[in-house]
């Protein structure tokens, strides 16, 4: 039996220094660990801000308005190192289906020969004057083109990306860095 290759885990290997930075970042914030430590210094705040700790100043009293912008700012940050994660996600699923796609195809083909073949078969040994036309359709080979285009029509105009900005932007930022795209 051959060998077989994860593609993806291929793609995990050539990640760029960002890339790796926002799963990394992704796996910490989405651990237990992290929920326990965000709920510790919370409360910890709260309670040396009330007051409640001799010894140690008020610096951010009731309603700790410095805290509603730090827990807003890390939200922020977060999200987008989760957006980051999804769509590197999002390429490897796109690759994925055009994969699935590409061996459907060549399946497709495969299957119309042998049905061909036996077909031939059938002629020369059974009955050479049957006609089916369900077969005779399903001896045509199918053609992509049209179903590509009426996706395409359903689905609409593609909408206006700028990521394209953001990818130079980053390889000015990180030029050393090697694109995996």
């Amino acid at each position: 039996m051959p060998a077989f290759h994860s593609f993806e885990s291929k793609l995990q290997k050539n990640r760029r220094f960002t890339e790796r930075l926002a799963d990394d970042i992704n796996r910490t914030a989405g651990s237990f660990g992290f929920f326990l430590l965000n709920a510790a210094a919370f409360i910890f705040w709260i309670i040396m801000n009330t007051g409640q700790i001799p010894g140690l100043p008020v610096i951010d009293p009731y309603p700790f308005t410095f805290l509603t912008m730090l827990v807003s700012l890390e939200a922020i940050f977060l999200a987008i190192f989760v957006l980051m994660s999804q769509n590197r996600q999002a390429a490897i699923d796109s690759l994925r289906e055009e994969i699935h796609l590409q061996v459907n195809q060549i399946a497709e083909r495969e299957i119309t020969k042998t049905l061909s073949l036996i077909h031939e078969i059938h002629q020369k040994v059974v009955s050479p004057k049957s006609s089916d036309p369900q077969l005779e359709h399903m001896l045509k080979t199918l053609d992509t083109t049209q179903i590509e285009q009426q996706l395409e029509k359903e689905l609409g105009p593609s909408p206006l990306v700028i990521s394209d900005l953001f990818n130079r932007l980053e390889k000015r930022i990180f030029p050393w860095q090697t694109s995996s795209k």
